[in-house]
């Protein structure tokens, strides 16, 4: 079974969370509450979460899921079946929180209106996450994080000057909506905690990256500016870039203030231009951002990575190096602080991945188990806690309403030594 021993510590520990949700946005925001203590029960369609079917895998197993679905117990269940739906809604009816993602009107159709589900229970939170949102006149498009990276500003802004609009090559926008959702969701269970009133959280993908793209809107509406693509450029922000050194590594490197910007040249050996009388001023910078960038790149370029990152610790001035993952697995910061743990996984063994997205001194979070496999709650929730006896779930499962109990190692395991003081144990 799950490991819920160890979890009793945790701050959500007593916070039940059904997660209906697909792919990303909507099953992150559980992922968070899980990581923190809260009994994250998984609803999937009997086929399975897209999740799973993406890449990677090893030994037929999802490195996605094993992510997404971490901290997690798991039942399948065709909500388009009214049984599915009823045996959802006695779920709901004994939970705090509800996350889904189905088109908008979908829930409705299924008999499961949001708040119909609030009569049953006055203090639950559904969360509902969708691509535009359940109002305005794209409510009913289907939305993906790409569609949300394209109309919130972002590919517009991201890319060279002279290149066409960039994606990013990661679910950006799915990943900021959930750490937004996870927010909402808090201040909805504190609401439902004072008041005993729950709510529903309309969450759309594209305005939580919107949002983080800063005065974009209020300086198009003062100063009529529409700003383009350049690079690693900002309008805010000289020196600011990515800049290759003689052995074939990048760094970045930021001049925020007058100050930094000022360290900056002096690492570069260029005290000349830091005492110019227009560097004081962020107007004169960018006037001579051109003349600055070449003196960077030409300093870094002449130096091998070791020697730009020492010098410009030395000084104190703002540099890193550009990572891949590789590198990240590598670093020690990452390893020491959590960044990066190893949780067991019953079949590929100890599995590396992200850890907390944050450290919590008195209520930390813990990683119990990896992502379960398919249906492999079934009879843990669905008879022993929903009280459905076994010749119903027989004729459910029979009938496709319920898929077959997924089967997968119980064998329990401590953490292994690398991993930080999460406290990762399996889940069976």
């Amino acid at each position: 079974m799950f490991d819920t021993i160890s979890s009793r510590r945790l701050p959500l520990t007593g916070v039940r969370v059904v997660d209906a949700a697909t792919i990303y946005a909507g099953p992150m925001i559980a992922t968070l509450l899980g990581d923190f203590g809260a009994d994250v029960v998984k609803v999937e369609h009997p086929r399975g979460d897209g999740l799973r079917s993406w890449a990677w895998h090893k030994d037929g197993e999802s490195l996605w899921w094993a992510l997404v679905g971490r901290n997690k117990r798991d039942i399948t269940l065709a909500l388009s079946d009214p049984r599915g739906a009823d045996l959802l809604r006695r779920l709901l009816s004994e939970t705090d929180v509800f996350v889904e993602n189905f088109r908008p009107g979908t829930l409705e159709r299924w008999g499961l209106d949001p708040e119909d589900l609030l009569r049953v229970n006055p203090r639950l939170v559904v969360v509902r996450v969708s691509g535009f949102g359940q109002t305005g006149p794209y409510r009913t498009r289907p939305g993906f994080g790409t569609l949300a990276e394209a109309m919130s500003g972002f590919a517009a802004t991201n890319g060279p000057e002279d290149g066409p609009p960039v994606l990013p090559q990661w679910p950006l926008a799915d990943g900021i909506a959930a750490l937004a959702g996870a927010f909402a969701t808090m201040t909805a269970l504190r609401h439902a905690e004072r008041t005993g009133e729950g709510q529903v959280v309309d969450l759309s993908i594209y305005e939580p990256l919107f949002w983080i793209l800063g005065a974009q809107l209020s300086a198009y509406d003062q100063l009529g500016l529409v700003p383009g693509r350049q690079g690693s450029r900002t309008d805010f922000n000289v020196p600011r870039g990515c800049y290759q050194t003689r052995d074939g590594r990048w760094v970045a490197l930021s001049g925020a203030t007058t100050a930094t910007a000022r360290r900056i040249l002096c690492a570069v050996e260029r005290a000349d231009l830091a005492d110019a009388p227009w560097f004081a001023d962020i107007t004169g910078r960018f006037a001579h951002r051109d003349e600055i960038d070449e003196a960077i790149a030409a300093w870094v370029a002449a130096r091998d990575n070791d020697e730009v990152l020492a010098t410009f610790e030395e000084l104190g001035a703002t540099v890193g190096p550009v990572y891949s993952i590789d590198d990240i697995a590598a670093d020690p910061h990452f390893a020491e602080r959590g960044s990066t743990t190893t949780v067991e996984h019953p079949s590929l063994g100890p599995l590396r991945m992200q850890g907390l997205i944050a450290n919590l001194t008195r209520t930390p979070g813990r990683i119990r188990g990896t992502g379960p496999a398919l249906g492999e709650h079934n009879e843990e929730i669905l008879r022993d806690l929903l009280g459905c006896s076994r010749e119903e779930l027989e004729r459910l499962v029979a009938d496709g309403v319920v898929g077959p109990t997924g089967e997968r190692s119980t064998k329990d395991s401590e953490p292994t030594a690398s991993t930080p003081d999460t406290g990762s144990l399996r889940a069976g």
